[in-house]
């Protein structure tokens, strides 16, 4: 993988109508195409793959679910071709009802950092159509931010990556922000 082309600010976007199953498209800031992401609904335990190109035929992540039941989920993030392991992210369960935050760990499940929603979580939980905001910080140190950006019928997030950021896999920081989607994805259906 090209790790040039996670550097910056990444555009994720959604359609918003989708059925079975959810496509997110990653751009650079000039528009290209990096990252391709078909989510289905229907599975017991969520894995999903992140793809370079629309046609699914390179793989750059695989991000599954260890349980098919939990409160803290746990999510491995891998290399596809050598299953190596890039990190894992596990949800505070219940303590993240107000605001979400998820424990990034290391290959010792010990925590190295923290995912977590910023700004007025609350308000957002009773007036969903105010924007999310992320902040993503291993060892102290912000690496990222994810911002929901406003639209009407588009779902649309930007990955910030942070130049303190550079020591930390792009391909594990998408995984942040395509995790940090699917939570807010989940929260929007039940409302």
């Amino acid at each position: 993988m090209n790790s040039a082309l996670f550097d910056g600010v990444l555009t994720i976007r959604r359609p918003f109508f989708s059925f079975l199953d959810r496509t997110f498209r990653v751009n650079d800031s000039a528009g290209n195409l990096v990252a391709f992401v078909r989510h289905p609904l229907l599975k017991l335990r969520e894995q999903f793959k992140v793809f370079a190109d629309e046609a699914m035929a390179s793989p750059l992540a695989t991000i599954q679910a260890r349980q098919m039941i939990a409160i803290n989920f746990a999510y491995d993030v891998r290399d596809p071709l050598s299953d190596a392991w890039l990190g894992t992210l596990r949800s505070r369960g219940l303590k993240s009802i107000i605001r979400d935050t998820w424990d990034l760990l290391d290959q010792a499940e010990q925590p190295i950092g923290t995912m977590e929603e910023t700004g007025h979580s609350l308000l957002r939980r009773l007036l969903p159509i105010l924007p999310g905001h992320w902040a993503v910080v291993v060892g102290g140190v912000e690496v990222a931010r994810i911002d929901q950006v406003f639209r009407f019928f588009v779902k649309e997030y930007q990955l910030t990556i942070a130049a303190q950021g550079q020591h930390v896999d792009r391909r594990y920081l998408l995984a942040c922000a395509l995790l940090a989607l699917m939570r807010e994805n989940r929260r929007e259906e039940r409302n």
